[in-house]
């Protein structure tokens, strides 16, 4: 039986013919060929009248696929550089660094209009997106702590200090649409920057989704429902009337007003009124409860057609109450401009919570870090993360299947983007051999398979 958790082998220099992050040229591979590189190249102009050593749409695409890797910083673009063999002639960290430093608001405006355009060739080809069910699009915020006070753009916050971005995500494909850097002190609930934050996201959906979105477009325009869920950062009289200018849905959560205690207190020894409450797999939840209360408050301030749900769980050891002041029960309410049963009404603005899951992959996937003192450069770091994660996401949509098509960043990093593997040589030719016994090798040879099938 052995003791030992490592064989005793000779380790020196000199290695040859090894291929590490195989599964990061898989997704290099695949990013060429939905013309990422192409398009990033046309929307970032040439810093000088030479055309420089490395192709800035080629430098973000390497950058994407570190981030990928699980990079945190341009120094970490010195690993795909030593595998030439796989990646090409890759940039160093310091011409990583001279690029998010080029780039200007108004290139980025072009970098992120090209991003769109990948995106809706994956729309057309992914089955997540066809349909004719609303696009569901989710707004939330979160703290990220810088530990210097010497970056631009940082501010205080109750968690800390650092910045507090505003991210939207497309809830049937965990994309990124649109991200906002501010300050760690910036409002939670500010109007402009929600404003900003959907007119971006918008624009990322396909020509055909996006139709008769546009602030004062006729309702008739709209090809397809989009809908934003919003926690109550999200219900303000601006937000909703921005959403509404652009026949845009949404559900956002209630904060606790008088006449929504008065409305719940009402419906207090009328369980006529209460309808049992599921779970998102459609199972009733045990003790839960939902009461629509739209004509017991005065909703005149809010878009016409807005209603109000409520919904009450048994209050467990701990909880805090939130609507309403009971010792039984804790109550939430939304508002929604959405038709249909309140009951399958409230398990949908439920659903909200995925964004707490969406915004902890980008954690795990570079946004806990933002390594550069400018501001501008940060911005343009968070564009580049927001960009290799849909990346990630379009690979795993159209490449992967099963669990690796759900999986979370360090799942894909063990299993598949550093997949090793050997560098064989023939016939003026090179080829990659998987390691024998990898347990996922079959899942990145199909990933192969499928990439040479995108024309």
């Amino acid at each position: 039986m052995e003791t030992t958790s490592a064989r005793p082998v000779v380790v020196g220099p000199g290695g040859t013919g090894v291929a590490a992050h195989v599964g990061l040229h898989a997704l290099c591979a695949f990013a060429d060929r939905l013309g990422l590189g192409d398009e990033l190249s046309s929307a970032i102009p040439r810093p000088r009248e030479r055309a420089p050593l490395h192709d800035r749409g080629k430098v973000l695409v390497h950058a994407m696929a570190m981030l990928a890797g699980g990079g945190e910083a341009c120094s970490d673009i010195e690993f795909l550089r030593s595998e030439q063999s796989l990646f090409g002639f890759v940039p160093s960290d310091s011409t990583l660094w001279r690029t998010f430093h080029e780039i200007t608001p108004a290139t980025r405006d072009e970098v992120k209009r090209a991003i769109a355009n990948v995106r809706a060739e994956v729309w057309r080809r992914s089955s997540a997106t066809t349909g004719s069910e609303p696009v569901v699009l989710d707004v939330d915020a979160s703290f990220v702590e810088i530990h210097t006070e010497h970056k631009a753009g940082t501010g205080p916050n109750k968690d800390g200090y650092g910045f507090h971005p505003l991210l939207c995500f497309a809830d049937a494909t965990v994309e990124l649409l649109s991200a906002m850097l501010r300050p760690g002190n910036a409002g939670a609930n500010d109007v402009a920057d929600h404003i900003v934050v959907l007119d971006e996201a918008l624009a990322q959906l396909p020509g055909e989704i996006a139709h008769g979105h546009g602030v004062g477009d006729e309702a008739s325009l709209v090809r397809r429902d989009v809908v934003i869920r919003a926690d109550s950062a999200g219900c303000t009289a601006g937000f909703l009337a921005g959403l509404r200018a652009r026949n845009v849905g949404f559900a956002v959560v209630a904060r606790s007003t008088r006449q929504i205690t008065e409305a719940i207190f009402s419906t207090l020894g009328h369980e006529e009124l209460s309808v049992p409450a599921v779970r998102q797999d459609g199972e009733l939840r045990e003790g839960a409860a939902v009461m629509e209360l739209t004509e017991l408050v005065d909703l005149a301030s809010f878009p016409e057609g807005t209603r109000l749900i409520v919904r009450r769980e048994p209050l467990h050891p701990g909880a805090q109450q939130s609507l309403f002041p009971s010792l039984d029960y804790r109550y939430w309410g939304r508002y929604t401009d959405q038709d249909g049963d309140p009951v399958a009404l409230d398990a949908f603005i439920r659903a909200h919570a995925h964004v707490e899951e969406h915004i902890s992959r980008l954690k795990d996937s570079g946004l806990c870090r933002f390594p550069i003192s400018n501001l501008e450069a940060n911005r343009n770091w968070l564009m580049v993360l927001a960009a290799a994660a849909d990346l990630v996401r379009w690979f795993q949509l159209l490449c992967l299947d099963g669990a690796l098509s759900r999986a979370r960043p360090k799942q894909l990093r063990w299993s598949v983007f550093h997949a090793p593997g050997r560098l064989v040589r023939s016939a003026r030719r090179e080829f990659v051999r998987i390691l024998d016994g990898w347990p996922s090798a079959e899942a990145l040879l199909t990933a192969y398979r499928r990439i040479a099938l995108i024309t």
